[in-house]
């Protein structure tokens, strides 16, 4: 058996109300697209991974060399989504001798927490 829900007056004085004013500027055009361009980069499961390996190392730094086996990808795919991930601003990148050591750009994450929190 279905339950009713009760009706709600929607006279035109209760439709004033509901609309809020905005507390703080919306997303622009061009910032929404710059932002939505990082987002992607974070919307892959291996990238995310790697993020969060990269973010829980000692000093939020990390060679390739360990970043390889967490992640069960070849070495040429986890340095391509490093490379993305770098490029997007979240992660800087060292070389020393022959490897290539990420590190966490400080307060990345901080500028896509911004736009979402109220």
């Amino acid at each position: 058996m279905a339950t009713l829900l009760p009706l709600t007056d929607v006279s035109r004085s209760s439709a004033d109300v509901c609309c809020s004013p905005l507390v703080r500027e919306p997303l622009g055009a061009e910032e929404a697209e710059l932002l939505a361009a990082t987002m992607k980069a974070l919307a892959d499961p291996a990238r995310l991974r790697l993020l969060s390996i990269v973010a829980a190392s000692e000093g939020a730094e990390a060679c390739v060399c360990d970043l390889i086996e967490p992640v069960g990808l070849a070495q040429p795919t986890v340095s391509h989504h490093l490379k993305v991930l770098t490029a997007a601003g979240f992660l800087t990148r060292s070389k020393r001798g022959t490897w290539a050591y990420y590190a966490l750009v400080p307060d990345a994450l901080d500028r896509i927490a911004q736009v979402l929190t109220p």
